[in-house]
């Protein structure tokens, strides 16, 4: 790889002249404008790129006003620039919907929990749409452990490395207080469809001082959230949810058990030291879903019995030393694990048929994930001649390990088109792992004290895929005390995952989804084998936004523009036809062309009684997506709303009660035109488009005391109710479901 290539030049050139611009700009004003002297702090690099236009925060008060049913991205997804979606247009597990960040795919997400990354769903095997049967990776923290999300998008998330290519989302829990504390908190969600899934959980917190010198935290939850039952997608596919058939499966539901505790040792003043370990187990509640088909007998009981088909244990620890050496020096370096153990009954995506689930344990397999880091950072004042900076050096070394002998094993043995059988002589080395390496400066520079500049720059050695540059740059300029202009652009990547680039992992067809050559499917089976020679996918993200705010009055226009490419797909059709070898045809994960994801964020928060809107106030942002396809196929990458608008209503009624109205609209969903594994023109239902719609929410809060709290709601108060009509291609972009009217109640007690 070289660096700089000239698109990235292009678009660092296209930077260069307008930071100059607002360089100089900011520096007439200076001139022309009599100030007041001020005193003011300039923070690193990181704290600036906080104050981006593609950065959203959510606070624990607006987590106790709109409390999830169990997953933090049910929140998460009222952001600007937040969707939930599937990581392809393809529709299937399209009710395991995940984070996505402008577009770019959950995959493209990065989600850490307190600065860690988390990557327990990488454990879970790809199939050849890109798509993982998996909830994610933003359900390991219960709600009232958070202090706060911060939702990264754009060139603000290049300093993270791999993964951050669409963004970031860091979950910062609780941390010791000086005094112990405690809550308890209990939440029921009820569903007025009986068919619907329903929630339970029970969660504590508790923190304080053990001595002079030591602190602790620890927090747990308890969380079963049921599965829709077989009977929610029957009438609106058609497909009765008797004998051995299953209609498309609705929401699968999850049992959740957390613990995690922490110690804080105050070693001297400004520095400490942290030792943190955690447990979660997630258990799914089956629903029948699978990659395509009607299932059968077996997988009909499943579903009817709400069966445990997977199951997924997490282990975390780490250890912490921050520093405070005076003057704005500051450091901080963590050494952390995180193991994953998924088991689950086999699927069909190393070998077995497609779409197929087994249905005993015998036949249930298990992969493990190991992931180890070590990263470190250190901040310092500088001066760059006249000057003033902050200057940040940090680099990490991340080791990920990967054992799933379910996936070489499988379709080892088959049978060609004129049934004689055949072997496939393979490697079948369940193991397989990957290094990276990495260095990142960034310099937060006070051109003025109306503009502030922050460059950076990322290096990453990957021991299999070679080295990755990732520049940056952001910059802020003060037009008036109210308005600021903001802007960045950044390179960023995310190397193949160890599925895609194993050599060893095989999913076959056995026939299904082959590519059609001059009208006719070609005879199976087709297999697609993981690639060594794969390169990382990249982007060149910018953004550019104004923002202003007065007195409780704020608004904000983003404009962002990704130049992807190399995005990793199993498009067979999209591949040169090869040759019947040993009884099958072996095709790869292999990367695509270019693609285009462009559009606009906005928000307009609106005072309308009290200080700065302290007894009500509007809050509402907007997604316009402009264009999120291919460039070479114009088909979309995602099936993701033309639009979406969130909007809230906060009245606090007296000092005790208060009230929220929600509304979010969704625009229209577009699903692909061409079956990109067949390389085939979609038709009939396969083209249908989801319309727009609209759900609206309300609740109210009450304090009883300081100390105990209730909030009760109605979630879709008008009982808008969408269905999955197909668990294969023929839904269209009708891939998930929209549950109906439902019923909270959240009840919190602290001292």
């Amino acid at each position: 790889m070289t660096f700089p290539h000239s698109t990235l030049a292009r678009n660092l050139r296209w930077a260069a002249v307008g930071m100059a611009a607002m360089a100089l700009s900011a520096q007439a004003q200076v001139d022309t404008e009599a100030t007041l002297p001020e005193v003011h702090v300039l923070g690193t690099a990181e704290e600036e790129l906080k104050q981006a236009p593609g950065v959203s925060v959510i606070t624990s008060e607006d987590i106790a006003k709109r409390p999830p049913a169990n997953d933090l991205s049910e929140i998460i997804r009222t952001m600007p620039g937040v969707n939930l979606t599937g990581n392809s247009a393809s529709g299937a597990y399209g009710n395991n919907r995940q984070i996505d960040l402008r577009g770019m795919g959950p995959e493209n997400t990065l989600i850490l929990i307190d600065g860690k990354p988390v990557s327990s769903r990488n454990s879970v095997r790809m199939g050849r749409n890109g798509e993982r049967n998996t909830r994610g990776d933003s359900n390991w923290v219960p709600a009232e452990a958070v202090e706060r999300i911060e939702v990264l998008r754009g060139p603000a998330a290049a300093r993270y490395g791999s993964g951050a290519a669409g963004g970031v989302v860091n979950i910062i829990t609780k941390r010791p207080a000086d005094r112990l504390t405690g809550s308890v908190s209990l939440y029921m969600l009820s569903p007025e469809d009986r068919d619907e899934s329903d929630t339970k959980r029970a969660s504590f917190h508790l923190a304080g001082p053990l001595s002079e010198k030591f602190s602790f935290r620890l927090y747990g939850n308890v969380n079963k959230t049921t599965s829709d039952t077989p009977e929610v997608n029957a009438r609106a596919s058609g497909v009765p949810a008797t004998g051995a058939t299953i209609p498309p499966a609705g929401r699968e539901g999850v049992r959740n058990r957390d613990i995690n505790a922490l110690l804080r040792w105050d070693l001297t003043p400004g520095h400490l030291l942290e030792l943190e370990g955690g447990f979660s187990r997630q258990g799914n509640i089956y629903a029948g879903d699978r990659l395509m088909g009607t299932g059968n007998a077996a997988m009909s009981t499943l579903a009817n019995d709400g069966a445990e088909t997977n199951t997924m244990y997490r282990r975390t620890g780490s250890l912490t030393h921050r520093g405070d050496y005076g003057e704005g020096r500051t450091s901080r370096i963590t050494l952390s694990y995180e193991g994953t153990t998924n088991s689950r009954l086999n699927e069909g995506l190393a070998g077995g048929v497609e779409g197929s689930i087994q249905t005993t344990d015998a036949q249930r397999s298990t992969s493990t994930l190991d992931n180890y880091l070590l990263s470190g950072e250190y901040n310092t004042p500088l001066k760059l001649g006249s000057l003033d900076s902050v200057l940040t050096v940090g680099g990490e070394y991340t080791k990920q390990k990967l054992e799933d002998p379910y996936a070489v094993s499988m379709g080892l043995t088959g049978y060609d088109p004129s049934g004689a059988a055949y072997s496939i002589p393979r490697d079948q080395n369940p193991k397989s792992d990957a290094t990276i390496a990495s260095v990142f400066v960034e310099d937060n520079i006070e051109i003025t004290t109306n503009f502030i500049l922050t460059p950076g720059l990322r290096f990453d050695h990957h021991d299999k895929f070679g080295n990755n540059w990732s520049p940056s740059l952001n910059a802020s300029y003060t037009l008036t005390p109210t308005v600021t202009l903001k802007g960045g652009v950044a390179r960023a990547f995310k190397a193949p995952n160890l599925y895609q680039s194993s050599p060893a992992y095989m999913y076959t067809t056995r026939g299904n989804g082959c590519p059609v050559v001059d009208g006719s499917r070609i005879s199976g089976p087709c297999n697609i084998f993981g690639n060594e020679d794969l390169d990382p996918e990249t982007s060149i993200n910018k953004e550019i936004g104004i923002a202003w705010a007065d007195r409780g009055w704020a608004s904000g226009l983003t404009y962002f523009d990704n130049d992807y490419k190399n995005k990793i797909i199993a498009d067979l059709g999209d591949q040169a036809i090869p040759p019947v070898v040993n009884g099958y045809r072996a095709f790869q994960w292999v990367n695509s062309g270019k693609a285009i994801v462009r559009g606009v964020e906005g928000y307009l928060n609106i005072p309308i009684l009290g200080d700065e809107g302290g007894i009500l106030k509007l809050s509402n942002n907007l997604t316009w997506m402009d264009k999120n396809e291919s460039k070479s196929t114009h088909q979309p990458l995602s099936v993701i709303p033309k639009y979406t608008v969130n909007s809230t209503l906060d009245w606090q009624a007296t000092a005790k009660l208060s009230f929220q109205f929600t509304a979010t609209f969704y625009g229209k969903q577009k699903p692909r035109t061409m079956n990109m594994a067949s390389n085939t023109p979609q038709t009939g239902d396969a083209l249908k488009e989801r319309g727009s719609y609209e759900l609206y929410g309300l609740s109210a809060g009450y304090d009883f005391t300081k100390e105990t709290r209730l909030r009760v709601g109605i979630n879709n108060l008008a009982d808008k109710r969408l269905y999955r009509k197909d668990n294969g291609t023929a839904q269209g972009a009708e891939t998930y479901n929209e549950p109906g009217r439902s019923f909270f109640v959240n009840l919190s007690t602290s001292f």
